[in-house]
């Protein structure tokens, strides 16, 4: 008999991934009877951060994902533009969790599937040519719940072979890493998410987390990336327009401005006085208009 194909895996310093393709019948390998403490805050908690997977090539890693974010108590699961989805390998693997695959929302775009979002937390192994802040799996489990009352949640995963690009990245706030053995930093997706989601449970829960995050609660509610994404459109415009931008390089620049504004995460009113400052720049640029 042929062997099946094993799920290619996610880039964290990645090796294919040994399938479970047992059924959902077969005895766990560690009890489920543990202690239910998960109160409705700790449930409203996780409900509000959303697993995003991009790009995903074999099916049978986003049904593992299902199965890791359940065992946690995450729900939300949503797909930018996977290769095969849905398919049987999802099912098979999810291993009891296709409620999730179910009612997973499959996006065309990484900006559909971060609207609403007021953090962004992007995973990844591979160092940048411009740095970016980057925290450890807890720490960044600990300002998500921080930030989980007052707006949703995103934690991104990129393709199994190389991860998230540069230009994703860059809709993030922070990278994640997570701390594995320097000499074998192997992780393969689903087992990247299960370790991100065990550190939001045990955030949410509590146990052993500071629940004021890196910076404590924000005091305003910052726009989502959608609105982000649009005011650093109209910001390399407007700059181009007042040729303080190269054109031939604008990347290095705008990366820099993007990490900048990512890092003070304005709120509406704050990106409504940006804009306008903007409007009014390309406005002076172009001169008085004449009468029509």
């Amino acid at each position: 008999m042929m062997k099946k194909r094993t799920a290619e895996n996610t880039r964290s310093g990645q090796r294919p991934p040994q399938q479970d393709l047992r059924s959902p019948q077969q005895e766990p390998a560690l009890s489920q009877d543990g202690p239910q403490n998960e109160s409705p805050e700790t449930r409203d908690l996780l409900g509000r951060i959303r697993v995003v997977l991009i790009n995903t090539t074999h099916p049978g890693n986003i049904g593992a994902t299902a199965r890791a974010m359940k065992v946690m108590g995450l729900s939300r699961l949503h797909l930018v533009t996977p290769k095969k989805f849905p398919d049987a390998d999802a099912t098979a693997l999810a291993s009891g969790a296709d409620d999730l695959l179910q009612h997973a929302q499959v996006h065309g775009s990484l900006e559909s599937a971060l609207e609403n979002c007021g953090l962004v937390l992007g995973t990844s192994a591979r160092i940048r040519s411009l740095a970016m802040p980057q925290f450890n799996a807890r720490t960044a489990a600990q300002q998500a719940i921080a930030e989980a009352g007052k707006h949703e949640v995103a934690l991104l995963f990129g393709r199994e072979r190389y991860g998230l690009t540069n230009e994703e990245m860059q809709r993030c706030h922070w990278l994640v890493h997570i701390d594995a053995n320097p000499d074998y930093a192997s992780l393969n997706l689903a087992q990247a998410v299960q370790v991100l989601s065990y550190e939001l449970r045990m955030a949410a829960l509590g146990e052993g987390h500071d629940r004021s995050g890196l910076a404590g609660e924000l005091d305003r509610d910052p726009v989502d990336g959608v609105q982000m994404e649009r005011f650093f459109e109209h910001l390399e415009q407007t700059l181009l327009d007042i040729q303080f931008l190269n054109p031939a390089q604008p990347r290095k620049l705008m990366m820099r401005l993007r990490r900048l504004f990512n890092r003070a995460r304005p709120d509406q009113n704050e990106i409504n006085i940006l804009r306008g400052i903007l409007t009014a720049a390309g406005a002076h640029k172009r001169g008085p208009q004449s009468p029509a």
